[in-house]
């Protein structure tokens, strides 16, 4: 799972695409080599939290988690591509970061650690499972008192077929924070967004939705 894909067309989003999609082009990448910028939301969401243990659920090749390191964060970076976690690896250890994360190859939706993490982030992962239900699993793996960040793909009126992105992974912001309604949880921030990035030598355009919550301490 990651975040920075650009067609996806209509397939699932198992180990075998992440694995191709990190893949593709190896080193002619337009980003291989070298660390992306971090999503804006990052800091914007999280700046203000003092570090502890994080998630950055749906790695990639670890831009969010080596950002959350660099600040201070003891971080647990997971993914379900190799590929991408041995180039998230090779930049950890580039910067000098290797002892302050980890590197978990898994499937999200299935994982069951044993811990719970203060932060658990989220940026445009696409589990096979659908989008909400993913979300629910991610809160479940928020200690108390923590914070959960997700960054997804907004639903457009005409979905995000133009872009690539399958029915099942977009969600709305309604959608979202209706998982977290209950009193187990604060939303804290939620809103949409639309920017664009450059990406692969042209201008990407992305329709964000933002939702940051608190869980609650019992």
């Amino acid at each position: 799972m990651s975040a920075h894909h650009e067609s996806a067309g209509t397939h699932g989003f198992d180990r075998a695409y992440w694995e191709d999609h990190w893949a593709a082009d190896g080193p002619q990448r337009p980003d291989a080599g070298r660390r992306l910028p971090v999503s804006p939301y990052l800091p914007a969401e999280t700046g203000h939290l003092p570090p502890g243990s994080a998630l950055d659920a749906g790695c990639g090749q670890g831009t969010e988690a080596l950002w959350l390191a660099d600040r201070g964060w003891q971080v647990t970076g997971a993914d379900l591509s190799a590929t991408a976690l041995a180039e998230a690896a090779r930049r950890a250890e580039a910067a000098g970061l290797e002892q302050r994360v980890q590197w978990v190859e898994t499937d999200l939706t299935r994982w069951e650690p044993d811990r719970s993490w203060d932060l658990v982030a989220t940026h445009y992962a696409h589990p096979e499972s659908g989008q909400l239900t993913f979300y629910d699993r991610l809160g479940e793996l928020v200690a108390p008192g923590g914070t959960l960040l997700i960054v997804g793909h907004r639903h457009g009126e005409q979905g995000h077929g133009e872009q690539g992105h399958p029915e099942g992974a977009t969600a709305t912001l309604a959608g979202i924070t209706g998982r977290f309604a209950g009193p187990g949880w604060s939303v804290e921030a939620a809103y949409e967004n639309e920017r664009t990035i450059p990406h692969g030598g042209r201008d990407l355009s992305l329709r964000d939705v933002v939702v940051r919550v608190r869980r609650n301490l019992p």
